[in-house]
């Protein structure tokens, strides 16, 4: 029987109908055959645990019977009613899979109907078996989201290993038990080449738990080296990987779930144009929070600790005026203010009470009052996502709203060392446990400390690692009013959204939170990262080129991290001393910093207001012709474009530039008005930016 054919736009597919499985794929706008070998294609995976005795009961779609076809003009439609599992043999389960063509994109419809006595635990839907890197390619590689960058993980040559060989039988790629798992905080995954990729992206804005996955079979020739084999077979077994967006559905006895759709699409360049794809998708239904007017302009901040779970009482209340004085001198627009809560940072967590060795209330009321007389916003650090485990109020109460596993225990955080030997040596480390944001009983505490900072009338609060729960993706308390399995990041942004419908809440108040993944960024005005690495991949920034992120400045002599900020559009954190210290600490940084919001406070129609475009459009080598990075293109409302472009290294380099539209005439230094011209090549100092227009 000829196989089905389906031709999705950047993509040609082909099916076997005796089996469902996609035994073929290609990238029409280059040829690459993304799927070679044909009996190596899968159709989809089950995982039905008979229970704790016999959890392993797999389902694999290419030991079923044949499945009933329909074929329509721009979808194929494969349909098996009842499966045979490995381990407890037929069940009652009905796995309907239609592949559409939409636009430039192949999407699966997963739909299963669960009749037997077991729970559907996950589904690998779409299922592809044999991946295989571009003819020509040096190197294949994942790329997702992490922490406002992306994380790549080596496909080929090597294969990069996450588990621990004790845990599965090939080398695996998962991600890890947190925010870089899968969607809803990692939508889209791509693998790709130097020149071109294959996007993988869910295509609806669920809370669903999809996790991306890689396996290498059989494993590697040379384990020492990571060393993908190769030639086709080893041991008289085929070399393959395979990748599966992994749907953790939990689907119980009875129900029927259609899992959150997704799009498979070919893509030509590099990784700005995989995320493209996504850009397009979410720009279709998601929106901006927009920052107060104080924080729509260029400003810097600074971040101040003033006490931690080891009590160090560094500042009290009625001195914080002090510290706001001279960021009013310098003209940094907002305090970070962290540890002013009853025992400090990550202490009897998700207490919001004042730390009364610190001040009174009144006094901090005042201060914050006093700070704000001198033009200078007060931002509170916030933390609802865990219970510190220490606490009596844990142990009596919010042990019932925790975030619950199956075996009906919470689970628990490692927690943050600080200061002291017993600290860092981790031994009287305070044990964090997540809490279900949807427990009613929770939100009710969450809405009662909330409302602490809301009366003390600050400018806005930042959600410290509002951007996960770990190690907890899943909720199993069903007496918390959800689903058995409920996904936990799935009202990551209905909990601000319920925090903003606080009585005397102020208009203006500032939503902001750390790292905030891309579907955050409709409920917080601003994220806080750091982002100290040579490589930095400026992810968040290229998602949301216009939105609000914000890097901590460390270094007391910190050029490089201050001209990072000019090229990526990040709002300046100044923190000496890791956030323990004053301005008047890093005279050298500080002077830098007013030098570069000078600078794009100047050209704001580029580095402030205009589109961040990392690399496209524009070309950047050295005399010998090598190229040169980092650098970044900004695109004006008129089309015009100018260029950063960054030297981190200790000695000066020299480099010409190139605009694909548009022609370059002359460069400045971040500390220097000098223009001069570029011909005969731009001259960049050592630990220097400059701004080429």
């Amino acid at each position: 029987m000829e196989s089905l054919q389906l031709n999705a736009g950047s993509l040609l597919l082909e099916f076997d109908p005796k089996t469902g499985a996609l035994t073929g794929m290609t990238a029409k706008d280059t040829g690459w055959n993304i799927l070679r070998r044909a009996e190596l294609g899968l159709s989809w995976r089950l995982l039905v645990p008979v229970n704790d005795e016999l959890r392993n009961n797999p389902v694999f779609g290419e030991h079923q019977d044949a499945p009933v076809v329909t074929r329509g003009e721009d979808f194929l439609q494969f349909v098996w009613d009842g499966v045979n599992s490995e381990r407890a043999g037929k069940l009652d389960i009905k796995v309907t899979v239609t592949v559409k063509a939409e636009g430039r994109q192949a999407v699966w419809y997963t739909l299963i109907d669960n009749h037997s006595p077991y729970v559907v635990e996950s589904v690998y839907s779409p299922y592809l078996g044999d991946v295989t890197h571009p003819e020509g390619a040096e190197w294949m590689k994942a790329f997702i989201y992490n922490y406002a960058t992306a994380q790549e993980w080596a496909m080929w040559p090597v294969f990069d290993q996450h588990e621990g060989c004790h845990s599965v039988d090939y080398p695996t790629q998962f991600g890890t038990a947190s925010a870089c798992s899968g969607a809803p905080s990692c939508p889209y995954f791509l693998i790709r080449s130097e020149s071109q990729g294959l996007y993988a992206g869910v295509k609806n804005h669920s809370g669903e738990l999809v996790a991306w996955h890689n396996e290498l079979r059989p494993g590697y020739d040379s384990a020492i080296d990571s060393r993908v084999p190769e030639m086709d077979e080893i041991a008289g077994k085929p070399v393959h990987i395979r990748f599966a967006p992994v749907h953790m559905c939990y689907i119980q006895p009875g129900n029927s779930e259609a899992l959150t759709p997704v799009a498979l699409e070919a893509y030509v360049g590099g990784w700005q144009q995989g995320v493209d794809i996504y850009k397009a998708w979410r720009d279709g239904w998601a929106k901006e929070a927009t920052p107060p007017e104080w924080a729509r302009d260029v400003h810097s901040w600074l971040q101040i600790h003033i006490n931690s779970p080891e009590d160090e009482l560094r500042l009290r209340f009625a001195e914080i005026p002090k510290v706001a004085a001279e960021c009013a001198q310098h003209g940094v627009k907002a305090i970070q203010l962290v540890g002013w809560n009853d025992g400090g940072q990550d202490q009897g967590n998700p207490s919001h009470n004042f730390d009364p060795r610190l001040g009174t209330y009144e006094e901090l009321k005042q201060a914050i009052a006093d700070c704000q007389a001198l033009g200078v916003k007060m931002i509170l650090f916030a933390k609802f996502t865990w219970a510190d485990r220490a606490t009596e109020w844990f142990r009596k109460e919010l042990v019932h709203c925790a975030v619950q596993d199956p075996y009906g225990d919470y689970y628990h955080y490692m927690g943050y060392e600080y200061q002291t030997p017993a600290q860092l040596l981790d031994i009287n480390t305070k044990r964090l446990i997540p809490m279900c944001f949807r427990s009613p009983k929770y939100l009710e505490v969450a809405r009662n400390e909330f409302k602490k900072l809301v009366d003390l009338n600050c400018d806005g609060m930042l959600f410290d690692e509002c951007l996960h729960h770990s190690p907890a993706l899943l909720c199993f308390d069903t007496t918390h009013g959800h689903k058995y399995g409920w996904p936990v990041y799935q009202d990551d942004r209905e909990f601000i959204y319920m925090l903003n419908k606080t009585p005397g809440l102020r208009e203006d108040f500032m939503m902001a939170g750390e790292a905030c993944y891309d579907w955050e960024m409709e409920a917080y005005s601003l994220s806080y990262f750091r982002s100290w690495n040579k490589k930095h991949i400026p992810l968040s920034r290229y998602m949301r080129p216009r939105g609000n992120f914000m890097t901590a400045i460390t270094g007391f002599d910190d050029r490089n991290m201050i001209d990072q900020c000019l090229m990526y559009r990040y709002v300046i954190s100044y923190e000496p001393y890791n956030f323990k210290g004053w301005l008047h600490d890093y005279p050298n940084t500080l002077e830098y910093g007013k030098k570069m919001d000078a600078l794009r406070r100047e050209y704001r129609a580029f580095l402030w207001d205009g589109e961040f475009r990392d690399t496209c459009g524009a070309a950047v080598s050295k005399l010998n012709g090598d190229a040169h990075h980092p650098y970044a293109r900004f695109e004006a409302a008129d089309g015009t474009s100018a260029l950063v472009i960054c030297n981190y290294e200790d000695e000066a380099t020299s480099v010409n530039a190139y605009l694909e539209q548009g022609v370059l005439t002359k460069y400045r230094t971040v500390d220097s008005d000098e223009w001069k011209p570029i011909a005969g090549g731009i001259v960049i100092p050592a630990r220097s930016a400059v701004l080429v227009l």
